[in-house]
């Protein structure tokens, strides 16, 4: 007659005594169905990519399979060709995106705060944000030359005005429910700022700057397709140029990866900011 002891169970049973595997399976199998749904639709494009040229029903000269363009971009940076024009690209992205934050948000406020500040700038601001960006870049061209500071400022100028207006829009449109409370446990208007106004704005803030990092990444191509021999933007580009199509659809996809990066930073940034927020739907 055989005995068990605990450690013959100590592949299912934990110190409690709980049957882990009945806890971790339910959990895990929820986990892979919410990820096979949210990565579903991306799967089914990249099969599309990868056959539709294969079963020619797509030129593949103009759209090579998937799988050649991963390849084709492996080895790019394998070679230590491709790491420069990521990083040149990633420094003048940030460079213009960093500048429109320590500039609109300030702005932001003192626009959505004190009413008299708005009346004076708005009318400036809002002749300012219908300039279209793309009739501005000869024009920083001409003050800053075709280098590194024509295309901070060319995103710069793009990204100045969701940041500007996601400020505001959070400063401004406060719950009031959440101001009458603030007025009626005695805070005065210095707490009531940096207690509930700035805390409350953060989504919207962090909404504008989420809509900046397309608009930065969206110009950074732009600024880089004039001018410059370095960069995501000059890559995409010149493959044109060469009829390197492998290589094109790599600017396109490393573009794309960096967006979705920034978008992904944005929105942990935003989670961590909000922390002391209840989910209604916990």
């Amino acid at each position: 007659m055989s005995v068990n002891s605990p450690a013959a169970d100590a592949g299912t049973l934990n110190a409690s005594g709980v049957d882990l595997p009945s806890r971790l399976g339910p959990r895990l199998k929820s986990f892979a169905y919410a990820a096979f749904e949210r990565s579903a639709a991306i799967i089914i494009f990249l099969l599309l990519w990868e056959f539709a040229p294969r079963l020619g029903l797509i030129n593949r000269t103009f759209l090579p399979p998937f799988s050649e363009v991963v390849v084709a971009g492996y080895q790019f940076a394998a070679s230590g060709d491709l790491w420069p024009h990521v990083w040149v690209s990633v420094l003048r992205a940030l460079g213009g995106f960093g500048l429109g934050v320590v500039t609109a948000v300030p702005l932001g406020i003192l626009l959505g705060w004190y009413k008299g500040v708005d009346r004076f700038l708005n009318p400036l601001l809002q002749l300012l944000r219908q300039t279209n960006p793309v009739s501005l870049f000869p024009v920083f061209i001409l003050f800053f030359g075709i280098g590194y500071l024509t295309k901070v400022a060319i995103i710069y100028w793009v990204v100045v005005w969701p940041i500007l207006l996601g400020t505001i829009s959070g400063i401004r449109y406060v719950d009031p429910a959440l101001v009458k409370y603030a007025r009626s446990v005695g805070l005065n208007d210095r707490q009531l700022f940096v207690r509930v106004v700035i805390p409350s704005s953060i989504p919207s803030l962090i909404t504008g700057m989420r809509l900046a990092v397309t608009y930065s990444f969206l110009m950074l191509v732009v600024s880089e397709m004039v001018g410059a021999n370095s960069g995501l933007g000059y890559l995409v580009v010149n493959s044109q140029y060469l009829m390197s199509i492998h290589l094109l659809y790599v600017g396109v996809i490393i573009l794309a990866l960096l967006g979705i990066l920034a978008n992904y930073a944005l929105v942990r940034l935003e989670q961590w900011l909000t922390s002391w927020k209840v989910d209604v739907n916990a």
